[in-house]
Order: structure tokens, then C-alpha cells, then sequence
């Protein structure tokens, strides 16, 4: 545990400040926003392959797998330092193409080590530990990125995230995990391997619920994060940057998200906690719309920051319990497309309702939309789930 968290935070750290700097640094060579925003989409299109991809998670032993996608990545990031011009930016964009891919395969076979190598009583608690980290390197990150960017350009905060990968891939080799060899598919055929991964998710009595639940909870999150300037300028009347404290403190919430994720599932089901979740989250941007105070904003930023990975937590565990040790990365990486994809979608036509909506009438609506979620699961979820682990 001790080995795979090292190895999280450390590729998280460059992660996070790669992709912190792509869009700026798009910006700066191109004075386009429509291809800054493009440099956002370019990480997340390769989600939409996330089916597909994460078949290769199951074809190979998955420790071996994440040492060379991190090698991969290490070799590959230092060819941005020739993107000192706007004609070179086609080579950016289409780096950050492959890091997309390159993450979308290695969060498959990250969560389908987890679940053959850890007691399946833990994985809750590995799993708020790893969010943890995550969102720890977040608080940090951002800061030493923009910084190196200020001062030196793209470059630098590429080498730098080249680093972490080799670093990372190096925490990743060292790694203790005895692994059985694949299991060969019974048929070679990639497509049906991976119509095999979506079959499972969508035959499993718990997934469906659950991962239908994340997908609406990062619908509003969609939504919700395209309407936070239009909050702190004219709800708020800050600047711009003050959003950046806004997500420091909801950084805060997620840290400690992770860390009660553990004791919680001891006592109540994966579905539970994702219910617990977006009841959180609804109530918060609820409060965040309705009133439009800095006291009441940063308590809101809080409480989304706990509320919004409890329900990402939830459906990695399920999905670890339930799926076939042999098929862990094709119905990992088929749910992350599910829950993420809306969160994509979302952010444009967030865009599009806050110039047409008021942000006080907004975000009510989305919270009374979560609470609807919330109120259609809620009398089997509880029940159910302290049944469950009393038994």
C-alpha cells in the first residue's frame, strides 16, 4: 500500500500541473480561447474510449503495464520543449491526446491491480486513501505550476512531469504484488473482449444504480463548475482568481473525503455512500446559489468537496468487488466512461445556461434535481446497506 500510494502521489503531482498549464500555455502561444478550452477536451476525449481501451488492462499482468505507461509518458513529454511558437501547438495537442489515452488505460489497470491484490474488506479504505493522495498533490500542484509557467514557460513543467512518471514508474517496479498470469480470452477478438467488459457492468444487479448515480452527480458537476465564475463575480463580487480559493478549500473537503471513506463503508454499502454523497453535494451548491455569501461559498466548497468523491469512491469499490478478477479493467474503464463522460458534456452546455439563467435560479434547480436522485434510492439504500454489514 505503502509502495502504490507513493507511486499516486508522485505521477499525481505532474499530472496535476500538466494539466493545470496545457490550456494556459495554449492560450500564450495562440491568443485563442477556443483552443485553450480545445486543449481540455483534447485530456478527455479518450475517456469516450474507455471500453475499448481498458481491454488492454486484462490482456497483461497489470503491475508490468503501469511501469511502461509511465515510462511511455516520461519519454514522451520531453518532445514539448520544440512547442515554443503557435505552428508548433499541433504537437501539444496531440501529445495531450495521448497522455488522455495513456491515462484512461492506466486508471483501468490501476484499479484492477487494487482489486486482485488487496483483501476486499480494504478496498474502501485503500481506495479513500488514494483519494487522499490525489487530492492532497492537488493543494500543491497548481501553485508550483503556475509558478514554473510565470517564470520559464511550458517546458519546464514538462520535464518536470516527465520526471514524476519515471519516478513513478520506478515506485510501480519496486512494488511488492505477486500477480497471476492473464487470463487468455476465449476469443482474440479485441471488440468482443470489450462488448464482454460492458455486458458484465450492465448484467450486475448493483453496478447500474450505482454507476447511473455517478453519471448524474457529475452531470450537475458539470454544470456547477461551468457556473463558479459567475458566481464570484457577480454573486460574490471577487476577481476571477478568487474561484482558486474556492477549489482549495473544496480540495480540503476531499482530503478529508478520503479519509472517512474507510470507517464509513465498514458500516453502510457502496450504495449508501454514494447517496450520502450527492445528498451532500446537492445541498451544498443549493446553499452556494441561494446564498451567494463568502461564509456560506467556502462552507459549500467544503462540504462539495466531501460529498462529490464519496460517490466516485463508491463506484470504483463496487466495481472492484463485483467484476470478474479477469475482467476488473474492461468494467472499470467502461463505468469511468459512463460516470465522466457527462461531466465533459455538461461543462458545454453549463456554459450555455449560465448566459441564459441566473445562477440563483440554477443551482436551486440542480440541488432539487440531486435531492429527486436522492429521494428514488434512498429507501432501499440505508436499509439495505446496514443489513448488509451487521450481517
Amino acid at each position: 500500500m505503502r509502495w502504490y500510494l507513493t507511486g499516486v502521489v508522485v505521477s499525481g503531482f505532474g499530472t496535476t500541473a500538466m494539466w493545470l498549464v496545457s490550456g494556459i500555455w495554449v492560450k500564450s502561444l495562440t491568443g485563442s480561447d477556443s483552443l485553450a478550452a480545445l486543449a481540455s477536451f483534447a485530456l478527455w476525449a479518450p475517456v469516450l474510449l474507455g471500453p475499448l481501451l481498458g481491454t488492454l488492462a486484462d490482456r497483461v499482468r497489470r503491475r508490468p503495464l503501469l511501469v511502461v505507461l509511465n515510462l511511455a509518458m516520461a519519454c514522451l513529454l520531453p518532445f514539448l520543449l520544440w512547442v515554443e511558437s503557435a505552428d508548433r501547438v499541433w504537437l501539444l495537442f496531440a501529445v495531450l491526446v495521448l497522455y488522455g489515452a495513456q491515462g484512461t488505460v492506466h486508471d483501468a489497470a490501476e484499479q484492477a491491480l487494487i482489486a486482485t491484490a488487496f483483501d476486499e474488506k480494504r478496498l474502501g479504505t485503500f481506495n479513500g486513501l488514494r483519494m487522499t493522495a490525489n487530492e492532497s498533490v492537488k493543494l500543491i500542484a497548481p501553485l508550483v505550476a503556475a509558478g514554473l509557467f510565470a517564470a520559464y514557460g511550458g517546458g519546464p513543467v514538462a520535464l518536470v512531469d516527465a520526471a514524476s512518471f519515471a519516478v513513478a514508474a520506478g515506485v510501480f517496479a519496486l512494488m511488492p504484488v505477486r500477480e497471476a498470469p492473464p487470463v487468455r480470452p476465449d476469443s482474440s477478438n479485441w471488440w468482443r473482449e470489450t462488448a464482454e467488459g460492458v455486458r458484465l457492468l450492465r448484467e450486475s444487479r448493483m453496478l447500474p444504480p450505482l454507476v447511473a448515480t455517478g453519471a448524474f452527480t457529475m452531470l450537475l458537476a458539470g454544470v456547477n463548475g461551468a457556473a463558479i465564475y459567475t458566481v464570484v463575480d457577480r454573486g460574490l463580487g471577487h476577481a476571477p482568481a478568487y474561484a482558486g480559493v474556492l477549489y482549495a478549500v473544496q480540495g480540503v473537503g476531499s482530503v478529508l473525503a478520503g479519509l472517512l471513506t474507510g470507517p464509513l463503508l465498514d458500516r453502510i454499502s457502496e450504495r449508501a455512500l454514494a447517496v450520502t454523497g450527492l445528498a451532500l453535494f446537492a445541498v451544498a451548491i443549493g446553499v452556494r446559489g441561494a446564498l451567494p455569501y463568502d461564509a456560506t461559498a467556502l462552507a459549500a466548497s467544503a462540504v462539495i468537496g466531501l460529498g462529490l468523491p464519496w460517490v466516485v469512491i463508491a463506484v470504483m469499490t463496487a466495481v472492484q468487488k463485483e467484476a470478474p478478477p479477469e475482467a476488473v479493467g474492461r468494467v472499470a474503464a467502461t463505468a469511468n466512461t459512463l460516470v465522466m463522460a457527462p461531466n465533459a458534456l455538461a461543462i458545454a452546455l453549463g456554459a450555455g445556461l449560465v448566459a441564459l439563467a441566473d445562477f440563483r435560479v440554477l443551482l436551486p434547480l440542480l440541488a432539487v434535481a440531486g435531492l429527486a436522485w436522492v429521494a428514488a434510492l434512498l429507501p432501499g439504500a440505508y436499509r439495505r446497506g446496514l443489513l448488509a454489514r451487521s450481517d
